[in-house]
């Protein structure tokens, strides 16, 4: 019974969701498969023909943008000429102010192509390396993260564009490295720029302050010692805050912009730092000084940052309050957080500590899976395979749109958050549909059973041998609270 507990909690809680024969593939040693998953580094990369590099995207995008402003100066000159001719204008010129509607072929197409960009990274993950793995430990850890580091599609096309390869250039390939290494790709990948405006940011005293109305923006480095590092607890004051703005001015993407001498600073769509933009001087943070070396300012700030035990202490709580407990028993954090400091931010000694603590093994289910969590679960458990439209308007509509957290917070790891009347309601429909669509005429108690093991309640299993047929039996599975919770 020990090692079919742990197997069903090692899929539970820090798995996907069991999938047909999972459960008996780990049987015999549980704790080592998550072990394994972890030393050899079993997280997938999504990929598909959409799926490029960001400059790649944002090349794009930018011709995207130009188009369509073309489009517009189009319509209104066309509009314009026609007015100034005595043309009369057709009833539904009137009711949009002389201004016609009509957008031809090609920028219509072109309209979508952040949409379309968008959709190609929800399917390569939702139907594609969240169905791969047996467990799935390492998926899960590229979730906490990228909503560890949040960004949000609303921000715009740029964001929504580069949401999916935000994640799979910045996230995956840190997942196991040292959590320096991921910070510094993070804070310097186009869409965090973008989404925290730090793309605008000039220093007040730089070449480019003296000519621009833009100043100093805040946001990122706010973020970056509140939500990243530091925590809001971490010991730092808003002179700090308006330091690290400082010193990681001039931190941009290249969109056809030039240096001191006239020469472009990159690449298209690239981070690059802009001297011009850089706010000039040596910089105190946090009591240490760190003098004026360009771009190598900013990033001795952010090393300095990842190594601050206030830092160790912050991920090592998110960490045990994510996949133990909404209060973490203070002995785990501990020890998680001695883990990161006495190995520099290893990750994946962090992983291993948590793992083998024996407070994340209790078998009492006190977390509740996340929407996303919960339709990952549904989806490996039924096999099926739904349109990345529908999963992202499944997500939505269950109060947690994929990649759009509301603010850069990310989604709250909480119970609470979850357990709404309105977001449970939501969650019998979303069951009730995949209840229907899942195959098989197998006896789904049988079939509980092989998802569930020894999670699996009597009540629950009560309560599918009265149900009318196999759907509403499979829908009580789905709802159950041992479905439902981890």
């Amino acid at each position: 019974m020990t090692n079919d507990l742990d197997a069903a909690l090692a899929l539970s809680r820090f798995g996907l969701g069991a999938r047909d024969g999972s459960m008996a593939a780990i049987g015999s040693d549980p704790r080592g498969a998550l072990r394994h998953e972890v030393t050899g580094r079993a997280l997938g990369m999504p990929a598909g023909p959409e799926l490029r590099s960001s400059p790649e995207l944002l090349v794009d995008l930018y011709a995207f943008l130009k188009e369509r402003r073309l489009e517009r100066e189009r319509k209104n000159e066309k509009a314009t000429a026609q007015d100034a001719a005595g043309r009369p204008m057709s009833r539904r010129a009137m009711m949009t102010g002389g201004q016609s509607t009509a957008v031809s072929p090609t920028a219509g197409a072109m309209n979508n192509r952040p949409q379309v960009v968008f959709l190609a990274e929800v399917d390569a993950r939702f139907n594609g390396t969240v169905r791969e793995p047996l467990i799935g430990f390492p998926e899960r850890l590229a979730m906490f993260w990228t909503n560890h580091f949040a960004v949000a599609v609303s921000k715009g096309p740029g964001v929504r564009t580069l949401a999916g390869a935000f994640e799979r250039e910045a996230i995956r390939p840190h997942v196991f490295g040292r959590f320096e290494d991921m910070l510094l790709a993070v804070e310097t990948h186009p869409a965090m720029l973008a989404f925290l405006d730090n793309a605008q940011s000039i220093g007040p005293d730089s070449r480019a302050g003296a000519r621009s109305r833009r100043g100093l923006n805040e946001n990122l480095a706010r973020e970056i010692m509140e939500l990243h590092t530091l925590g809001v607890d971490g010991g730092y004051s808003q002179r700090d805050v308006t330091s690290l703005a400082r010193i990681i001015t001039g931190w941009t993407i290249e969109r056809d912009q030039k240096g001191p001498h006239g020469v472009p600073l990159g690449q298209p769509g690239t981070f690059v730092f802009n001297p011009n933009a850089h706010e000039p001087g040596t910089q105190t943070l946090l009591g240490a000084s760190y003098p004026d070396n360009g771009v190598q300012q900013g990033r001795a700030a952010l090393r300095a940052l990842a190594s601050h035990p206030s830092t160790a202490k912050h991920i090592a709580t998110k960490l045990a309050r994510h996949f133990v407990a909404d209060s973490p028993p203070p002995a785990l954090v501990a020890r998680l957080a001695d883990t990161f400091t006495r190995t520099r931010g290893e990750l994946s000694a962090v992983y291993l500590a948590l793992i083998d603590s024996g407070e994340a093994w209790h078998p009492e289910l006190a977390k509740m899976r996340s929407p996303l969590e919960y339709v990952v679960a549904l989806l490996r458990a039924s096999g099926e395979k739904p349109k990345p439209q529908a999963i992202a308007g499944t997500l939505h509509a269950l109060g947690q749109p994929i990649w759009n957290p509301p603010g850069p917070n990310g989604f709250s790891d909480k119970v609470d958050a979850w357990t709404s009347s309105e977001g449970l309601a939501t969650r019998i429909d979303v069951a009730n549909l995949i209840a229907a669509a899942t195959p098989g005429s197998d006896d789904p108690r049988r079939f509980a059973r092989g998802i569930l093991g020894p999670l699996l309640s009597p009540q629950t299993d009560q309560a599918m041998a009265r149900a009318a047929n196999r759907k509403q039996a499979l829908s009580i599975a789905y709802l159950s609270p041992e479905f439902q919770r981890r």
